[in-house]
Formats: structure tokens, C-alpha cells, sequence
């Protein structure tokens, strides 16, 4: 598969990650609940819940690589973010995610 899902128009979870690892001072900002980033999230993201995503307190020169469980409220809150001078890219939802995930609270 490409870097866009041809049906969707969306960016992969696994090219996301990678792209947010190979940027300088990147953020992987999940916005599910507490509860759900405490179940298990991607090693090294920060949780900021979607409802609570105008408390938001990054440098807008950041880049923000933005998840959730299917990718919906990802979306939402990269529309808010972009809207307010972030770069956010909506890299989808750990729905089928294979990979590894850390669980608990580490942020």
C-alpha cells in the first residue's frame, strides 16, 4: 500500500509513525479517553482527550501527528489544531493496529 489509503484519502497508521519518527521534535498525540491511552497506546505518545484538545499547550512550531481508535476524532481534533495554527496530520486509528503497544499512564 502507498502512503494514502486510495479509498480513504488517509495516511497509514504505520507510515504515520514513521514519519513521525524520522521529524525532528515530533509529537504522537493520542486524543482517545484516559482510559483507552491507559489500556494501550503507541510507545511514546502523549494522550490529550479529544473534548480537552483546546487545553492544548505545544509549541505551534510542533508537528503533531494525531491518532485515535478508528481515526473519526483524529480527524476532529486535527481540523481544530490546523484551524488554530498547528501542523497536525491525522494519521488514523489503532483499529487492526499490529504493532507494539505500551500500556498505563506515562504522561
Amino acid at each position: 500500500m502507498g502512503l494514502f489509503d486510495m479509498s480513504t484519502k488517509r495516511m497509514t497508521l504505520s507510515r504515520g509513525i514513521e514519519l513521525a519518527q524520522s521529524t525532528p521534535h515530533a509529537v504522537l498525540l493520542d486524543v482517545r479517553t484516559v482510559e483507552e491511552f491507559e489500556q494501550g497506546h503507541l510507545p511514546g505518545s502523549v494522550n490529550l482527550p479529544v473534548n480537552r484538545i483546546q487545553s492544548i499547550a505545544f509549541d505551534k512550531q510542533i508537528p503533531l501527528f494525531v491518532y485515535c481508535q478508528s481515526g473519526m476524532r483524529s480527524g476532529r481534533a486535527c481540523s481544530y489544531l490546523q484551524q488554530a495554527g498547528y501542523t497536525a496530520t491525522n494519521i488514523g486509528g489503532l483499529a487492526g493496529y499490529q504493532g507494539t503497544l505500551e500500556s498505563g499512564r506515562t504522561t
